[in-house]
């Protein structure tokens, strides 16, 4: 069974656009040692589409060496069902313990396309898999007739739960009780989602605030709702920034601010300038200059 945080990690780059495994690995430390449960590479936040295969496994590697033995998955989410299995299969050969499944972001497909779609993709990796319903961003909703197709094969195991509907969080419930461990997958609905049964978040903003984003789900965890109340609205101003356009650029620039890091991103993205950059850095700091102190738990 899955459960608890696991950090979207960013992908970080050197200069002259290669990967900066360095920097990477002291990243993806902190959030270890924060005490997160796992670690999630390449998704959106992790600017899985701009990267290659080849990178994509790299980025794994340097995720699994600073992981331990605590699950690392691979986003799978490309475009064809082609190369997505291609990528499962990779993915499994060099050790993953599952995969985060995106029905392709560029064709929008029907019902019965999006069954066959991550099927084919469970079956080349033949690894645990955690359907990203995410009917927003990727315009394909993973609806209950569909998990309940997917059902019925064992490497569905979780869902990462996006619709920005918190009522979904129950219907899934409801419908499966616990036969996927229950994600939610928006940073904030976080707090709403653990209340009516999420046992998981794939977090965001967790990349610069891992010790706050650890908190909220461990006090929730132990019924002390009040205490994750408070920090989770001091933290809602932060959290928004993961529901937007620019999330890959607010996400690096709050990393900046709170852990030392740099926000360069991968063309086509570039770093917020103007008055974007001067409107997020505001929310930014003014959080950090009300940072709260956090309770033991």
């Amino acid at each position: 069974m899955w459960a608890g945080v696991f950090p979207a990690v960013t992908t970080k780059f050197t200069p002259d656009d290669r990967l900066d495994h360095a920097e990477m690995e002291r990243c993806f430390g902190l959030q270890m040692d924060a005490g997160c449960d796992g670690i999630i590479v390449c998704g959106s936040l992790g600017e899985g589409p701009m990267l290659s295969h080849d990178e994509k496994l790299e980025v794994f590697a340097t995720a699994r060496k600073i992981a331990g033995k605590k699950p690392v998955l691979l986003t799978v989410n490309e475009a064809g069902t082609r190369e997505a299995a291609s990528l499962a299969r990779r993915a499994a050969q060099a050790g993953a313990d599952g995969l985060m499944v995106v029905p392709s972001p560029i064709y929008h497909t029907n019902p019965e396309e999006t069954v066959a779609a991550l099927k084919a993709v469970a079956a080349a990796g033949d690894l645990p898999v955690m359907i990203y319903s995410n009917r927003l961003a990727y315009r394909v909703d993973v609806t209950l007739p569909i998990m309940e197709e997917l059902a019925a094969d064992a490497r569905f195991v979780a869902v990462k739960e996006s619709s920005d509907d918190i009522r979904r969080s129950t219907d899934i419930i409801n419908a499966f009780g616990d036969r996927f461990d229950l994600f939610t997958g928006v940073d904030n609905l976080a707090f709403e989602a653990l209340s009516v049964g999420a046992i998981g978040w794939v977090a965001g903003l967790v990349t610069a605030f891992p010790r706050e984003t650890v908190a909220i789900y461990q006090l929730m965890k132990q019924g002390r709702r009040e205490e994750a109340l408070s920090i989770y609205r001091w933290f809602r101003p932060l959290l928004d920034l993961d529901v937007s356009t620019y999330l890959v650029q607010n996400i690096k620039l709050a990393e900046v601010h709170a852990i030392g890091t740099n926000d360069r991103v991968r063309m086509p993205r570039l770093p917020l300038s103007g008055e974007r950059r001067a409107t997020t850095e505001k929310i930014i700091t003014d959080a950090l200059a009300m940072r709260p102190a956090l309770p033991s738990f």
